[in-house]
């Protein structure tokens, strides 16, 4: 019998700095601006790959109150520290205007020798993404709840979209940030893995032939953390609001749960053909939670919020078990009023309607993004 896992939690999160006065990213922030986050979050908040982004990451957290808590300070932290300095964050997997041409890489061997080896396709990595950690501690079990979690995954993406623009264009997508991001190889959905000892041939293949350093580099939607006993869901946007980052993260944690208890009942999740997952997942880019998925049991499209009431209803003794009811329950508030992209893209609408400027309607998205990612505004 496998022992029940910790269930603990960690979130990460990548915002944008943007300049308050121009709304544009900040190529080059002012010197000592990470020192003075590291300072104030106990080095919590850390530099990211382009020098106009910043990441956090919560401590490991027993439950998702402790989270919150964590992460909502650590945002305010990035939110003080910057605004001192005529800077704000935003928490959006794409900047509506900003350029990836106009950026520069953080100055670390790491990032170094990623913009050598993947050249163009590392430069455009103008994305932020949220990654959630559950503790999961047993190998084969983390590897067994990966196989089937994948089901999921464009579900979660479809409620956490927040790039529907890209250099200025309205892209037609509500998570373009993925197009980019799976230009790098080891990226997209994880393949399915019969054991944690396959898993571990197949990472060492490629680390024994000098293409990869350690398992950091697999980029996938979910993965076994290289670091951590802890199963990493990576396919989000980022949300530009705590609640939704924190109702997401419980879903999750739920999820992984439920499948967990399946396994102890000697059931499991059907695994279902990558080909059909990815359909699925291109479904959530495109469309968020507007158009509906696969139903791959029914072979049938059913609407996104049918399907979220569905898994809602899976994992209420989860919840319950997890003491995350409230948290879970908000994601219905994301059902109700749209996911972030959906938002940012009734902003530019309005003012262009009201007269504004193309430029002008895309400075009033950034302006939404800044007040919601601080808390000033829902």
């Amino acid at each position: 019998m496998v022992k029940e896992p910790t269930f603990t939690i960690g979130i990460e999160e990548e915002y944008l700095l943007v300049d308050r006065k121009t709304l544009d990213l900040v190529s080059e922030p002012p010197p000592g601006i990470m020192d003075e986050c590291r300072r104030r979050s106990h080095r919590q908040v850390t530099p990211e790959f382009l020098r106009s982004q910043i990441e956090v990451g919560t401590r490991v957290c027993r439950d998702l109150a402790e989270a919150r808590d964590d992460l909502a300070n650590l945002r305010q932290v990035v939110v003080d520290v910057t605004g001192e300095l005529g800077l704000a964050p935003i928490a959006a997997s794409t900047h509506p205007f900003g350029r990836w041409t106009e950026q520069r890489h953080t100055a670390a061997r790491r990032y170094d020798e990623l913009s050598e080896e993947m050249q163009a396709a590392a430069r455009r990595l103008l994305i932020c993404g949220m990654h959630v950690h559950v503790g999961v501690e047993d190998d084969e079990l983390r590897i067994d709840l990966l196989n089937q979690l994948r089901y999921f995954l464009p579900h979660l993406l479809s409620l956490s979209t927040s790039s529907p623009f890209w250099e200025g264009r309205d892209t037609g997508l509500r998570s373009y940030r993925l197009t980019i991001f799976d230009a790098l190889p080891r990226t997209g959905l994880p393949e399915q893995f019969e054991s944690f000892a396959e898993f571990r041939r197949h990472v060492d293949v490629l680390i024994n032939a000098g293409l990869l350093e350690d398992g950091t580099r697999i980029w996938w939607d979910l993965r076994p953390s290289a670091r951590y006993p802890t199963l990493e869901t990576r396919i989000f946007d980022v949300c530009t609001t705590l609640d939704d980052t924190i109702a997401l993260a419980a879903l999750n944690l739920c999820l992984l749960r439920y499948l967990y208890r399946l396994r102890l009942q000697n059931q499991r999740w059907r695994v279902y053909n990558r080909m059909l997952l990815m359909e699925n997942r291109w479904r959530a880019m495109r469309y968020g939670m507007d158009e509906g998925l696969l139903d791959l049991a029914k072979g049938e499209i059913v609407p996104v919020p049918q399907l979220v009431e569905e898994m809602l209803a899976l994992v209420g003794e989860d919840a319950a078990a997890l003491d995350c009811e409230a948290e879970l329950a908000r994601v219905r508030d994301i059902l109700a009023r749209g996911t972030s992209a959906h938002r940012q893209l009734q902003v530019y609408e309005r003012a262009r309607h009201a007269g504004a400027s193309d430029r002008e309607a895309l400075c009033e998205v950034v302006d939404f993004l800044v007040e919601e990612t601080a808390g000033r505004r829902s």
